[in-house]
């Protein structure tokens, strides 16, 4: 076991730190520390020795060259059972030092502004990660903390052990600090690949770049999943290890049982569409695919008709609301089992409702316009394919009507509804709707035509005067009159099939309108 005599800090995140000193300083530690944690530590009153009071020589080059000295090196890396370590410490009258708190600059946080290359290059920390690469090298001797969440369970054991940390503690705090080195590396590589050269003159990322040189995924698991999509599989969830916790990381689970492997991708998927829609809407999920939308006036309605799409594949779905969900709206959920419900928020009467269903989980993800930046990832053998998201804006004025017949104003506004939720529909997608409320889907068919007789099938309510949305164009005029046959007047679809002509005649002669974007949207 450790005994903590003698701590270094040197820290760029000055939170807790002159209270984590403070407490150190009534344990009887020397507290050594650098130019703005130094002043931080002594503003609480708390004794600091300089860094070059130990080292016998100042800070020099603007701070650049502080901490880089054998006085502080050896006292961190000397092993204290090894004679010889010891005997050269005594040789230089140097102090060994038992903990080391560092944490780095923000660089990541820093070139994320708009910053010139000579200022994010100031922001590459050197002395920090060799300080905290050293403790953690020689963490069988000296304990390490990068993280202010882990000042009180340092002093918690110190309590114990008699200002002592366990080999234990000091194991896992330098995996930690590895792990923290590791990943500002990799952000520092990135954002090097991502420069470029001009001559002499070096260039930052160009932020608008479509997907970068380089692509660095530091990820730290941050939660067991009771398995994989199958029982057989292994599953968890991870996250980006030195950026803030966002998306799913930073979501509130108010209740039920713990979430696995396929709640999340479906509550992700569920998200994704509601999060699409500026009015309040509802997206029932089942299976990676909607089986109910609708937007309504409010949650409670919405719900309602995003129900009456497809009852029965809801039970045991996802829900998902982009408004705060009301206690009326939770009364009607409460009557039908579901997996999970995610909103921005629960009203305080919606939760006692929702939360005397002891499984039923509750997710409270507030909507963050940044996250839904990034980049889309997936693995395939050996490799990954990375891509940019898909969020192409629908506008009413750039839409090219094919046909002689026009969209209504009611039916336009059902088709831009379509056009949304079918995006979110496996490939080939067709789906149906009426009132923006979802009608039927047909998802994931080898043929799109059998997609259309799918989404018919599916659809409870009459189809008469509804809107059909497809993902790709259609290759044939069959799926337009299995539609027409059904009852559907106005069809919406990217256009750019060999058969277009032959299409739009079909539609013509059902008195159809139809709508080209110009653009599909495939989601395999």
């Amino acid at each position: 076991m450790t005994r903590i005599r003698t701590a270094l800090i040197s820290v760029s995140e000055k939170r807790g730190i002159a209270q984590f000193a403070a407490a150190l300083h009534q344990r009887g530690v020397r507290i050594i520390s650098t130019g703005g944690t130094a002043r931080a530590i002594q503003g609480g009153g708390i004794p600091v020795e300089e860094i070059s009071a130990v080292t016998g020589f100042p800070e020099i080059m603007d701070g650049r060259v502080k901490t880089l000295h054998p006085a502080i090196h050896a006292g961190i890396l000397a092993r204290r059972d090894r004679p010889d370590d010891v005997a050269v410490l005594e040789e230089h009258r140097f102090a060994p030092i038992d903990l080391v708190v560092v944490n780095l600059y923000p660089f990541v946080e820093e070139t994320s502004r708009d910053i010139g290359f000579e200022q994010a290059l100031e922001h590459i920390d050197i002395g920090g990660p060799t300080l905290i690469r050293a403790a953690a090298k020689n963490f069988l001797h000296v304990a390490v903390v990068v993280d202010p969440d882990d000042y009180e369970p340092v002093l918690r054991e110190m309590a114990a052990l008699h200002d002592g940390l366990s080999l234990a503690m000091r194991w896992q705090l330098a995996g930690k600090a590895f792990r923290h080195t590791a990943g500002y590396d990799a952000h520092i590589s990135q954002y090097l690949a991502d420069s470029a050269l001009d001559g002499d003159r070096l260039i930052p990322p160009d932020r608008s770049a479509a997907l970068p040189a380089l692509l660095v995924s530091f990820m730290q698991k941050t939660q067991e999943l009771r398995y994989g999509e199958n029982p057989q599989q292994a599953g968890a969830l991870y996250v980006d290890s030195l950026t803030p916790a966002r998306g799913w990381a930073g979501a509130d689970q108010l209740g039920g049982k713990e979430l696995s492997y396929n709640n999340y991708l479906d509550m992700d998927a569920a998200w994704r569409l509601v999060s699409e829609f500026e009015e309040c809407g509802c997206v029932i999920v089942k299976h990676g695919n909607p089986c109910g939308a609708a937007t309504a006036p409010d949650c409670t309605r919405a719900y309602q008709q995003a129900l009456e799409t497809d009852p029965d594949s809801a039970f045991g779905s996802i829900v998902a609301f982009n408004r705060r969900v009301s206690a009326a709206c939770a009364e009607e959920l409460y009557k039908l089992f579901v997996e999970v419900i995610i909103a921005p928020d629960f009203e305080h009467d919606a939760l006692t409702i929702l939360q005397r269903k002891k499984k039923l989980r509750l997710i409270r993800k507030p909507v963050h316009p940044a996250e839904t930046a990034g980049l889309n990832i997936r693995d395939i053998e050996g490799a990954y394919l990375v891509q940019t998201p898909d969020r192409i804006q629908l506008a009413p004025a750039g839409l090219n009507v094919v046909t002689v017949r026009e969209p209504d104003a009611r039916q336009m506004e059902d088709l831009i509804f379509a056009w949304i939720c079918v995006k979110h529909v496996k490939s080939n997608a067709i789906v149906f709707a009426r009132n923006t409320r979802l009608l039927g889907v047909g998802a994931g068919q080898m043929s799109r035509v059998d997609s259309v007789r799918l989404a018919t099938l599916k659809s409870r309510a009459p189809l008469a005067g509804a809107v059909m949305a497809s993902d790709a164009f259609l290759p044939f005029r069959d799926a337009l009159d299995v539609a027409a046959e059904a009852g559907i007047t106005a069809l919406i679809q990217p256009g750019g099939s060999i058969r277009d002509e032959e299409v739009i005649s079909a539609a013509n002669e059902r008195g159809v309108a139809m709508i080209f974007t110009g653009r599909r949207h495939f989601r395999h």
